[in-house]
C-alpha cells in the first residue's frame, strides 16, 4: 500500500531547484568558516535591503534554535512569554523554551489561532510584584499554525500595547511568505512597519532546504546574540549552506511565487470540497492550509491514501497543508479521493 505524504505538511516537500542549484554552486573550492563567507556577508545585504538597514541578522539550523534562541536574547528567566494556546512555541517545541529559557509561557485560548489586546489585557499583570513571572513578551505566529493571517492593523495593535507596557513583540515567521503573498504586501510592511521586536524568519516550508533566519529589529536587542547562538551550538562551521539559500530564495522573488503557488493550491483544495455536506471548513483558508472537521469513522480509510495530521482529536479537525510544488492534479486527484470516502 502507497500512502501519499503530499498534504501532511509543506515539511513533507522537497526543495525547490533554485535553491538545489544554489547549493551546489556554492559547494566550490575553499570558503571560510562561521559566516564570514561572501554568500553570508551577501545574505545579509539582502535581508537589510527588505527588513531596513538597521537591522542585525543571524543565521540558525531550524525554526526551534530560531525561536528559542531569539527569545533568549530578550528575556531573563523571570519573565512570562505570551502565546496562543495553539502556537507552535506551545504545542511542537517539546517544551524546548521552558527548558532553555527558563520562562514562564502563558496559553491563550483562541478561535482562530491569533492573539488580540482583549485577549491578553486580563492576562499581563503582576508587574513589579516579586512574587509573580514578570511578562515580557507577546510571540505570535504568522501564518498561524491554524492558517489564517494576522492583519497589519493586528499586528501594530498588539506590538502598540507590547511597548506601552515595556513588553517585546516576537514574530514566529515560520510562513511569513504565505501571509504576505495572501495579503499581497512585501516582507517589511508586516514587521519592521508595524512594530515587531524579534522576527524568527522561515524558508523550509516555503522550498528552502534547511535553515531560519533571526532578525532583531533594534540593534540592542541583539548584544549578545553571537555568544548566545554559538552556546546554543547553532553556530554553523559552513554556513554557507544556509545562507546561499535565502540568496536563492529572495532572487527574482522566488519566496512570493512559492507562496502565492502553496496558498493558490489551499484555495482550490478549499473550492473543490466546500460543498460536501458532511465536512466543515473550521478556518479561513487564507495561508495554505485547510482545516476540516468530520466524522472520524472516515480517518483511517483516508489515512491509507493520503497522510494528514489530526490537529483536534476530540472535534476531528484535521489538517490539509499545500506546498510550493503542489499541482493542480494533485489536489483534483484528493479532491476525488476525498468525495469517495466522505460520503
Amino acid at each position: 500500500m502507497t500512502i501519499n505524504f503530499q498534504f501532511g505538511s509543506d515539511n513533507h516537500s522537497g526543495m525547490h531547484s533554485d535553491i538545489a542549484e544554489s547549493i551546489e554552486n556554492s559547494n566550490t573550492d575553499y570558503c571560510v568558516a562561521y559566516g564570514e563567507d561572501k554568500y553570508t556577508k551577501d545574505a545579509i545585504k539582502k535581508f537589510k535591503e527588505i527588513f531596513g538597514k538597521n537591522i542585525d541578522v543571524y543565521f540558525v539550523c531550524n525554526g526551534t534554535a530560531a525561536n528559542i534562541l531569539v527569545l533568549k536574547a530578550v528575556t531573563n528567566s523571570f519573565n512570562s512569554i505570551f502565546c496562543a494556546k495553539t502556537a507552535h512555541l506551545n504545542v511542537h517545541e517539546c517544551c524546548g523554551p521552558e527548558k532553555f529559557l527558563g520562562c514562564k509561557l502563558e496559553t491563550i485560548q483562541t478561535k482562530d489561532g491569533k492573539l488580540t489586546v482583549d485577549l491578553l489585557e486580563p492576562r499581563i499583570v503582576g508587574f513589579g510584584d516579586p512574587h509573580m513571572a514578570q511578562p515580557r513578551i507577546i510571540s505570535i505566529t504568522q501564518a498561524t499554525e491554524m492558517g489564517t493571517v494576522y492583519s497589519q492593523k493586528e499586528i501594530k495593535s498588539l506590538s502598540d500595547y507590547a511597548h506601552k507596557n515595556n513588553m517585546l513583540l516576537h514574530m514566529d515567521g515560520a510562513r511569513i511568505c504565505n501571509a504576505a503573498a495572501f495579503m499581497d504586501v512585501d516582507l517589511k510592511s508586516i514587521t519592521t512597519n508595524v512594530g515587531v521586536d524579534v522576527l524568527s524568519f522561515g524558508g523550509t516550508k516555503n522550498g528552502m532546504m534547511f535553515g531560519d533566519a533571526v532578525i532583531f529589529f533594534d540593534k540592542k536587542l541583539s548584544k549578545n546574540f553571537e555568544f548566545i547562538r554559538k552556546q546554543g551550538m547553532q553556530l554553523t562551521s559552513k554556513m554557507r549552506f544556509i545562507s546561499t539559500q535565502f540568496n536563492a530564495f529572495f532572487k527574482n522573488d522566488l519566496w512570493l511565487k512559492n507562496a502565492k503557488h502553496a496558498n493558490k493550491m489551499a484555495q482550490l483544495l478549499y473550492e473543490n470540497i466546500k460543498d460536501i455536506s458532511k465536512i466543515e471548513i473550521t478556518q479561513k483558508v487564507q495561508a495554505n492550509a485547510v482545516f476540516a472537521k468530520f466524522d472520524r469513522k472516515y480517518n483511517q480509510k483516508l489515512l491509507k491514501k493520503y497522510f494528514f495530521h489530526v490537529f483536534d482529536e476530540k472535534e476531528n479537525i484535521v489538517r490539509w497543508m499545500c506546498s510550493f510544488n503542489t499541482t493542480k492534479k494533485d489536489i483534483i486527484k484528493f479532491a476525488e479521493t476525498i468525495r469517495k470516502i466522505i460520503v
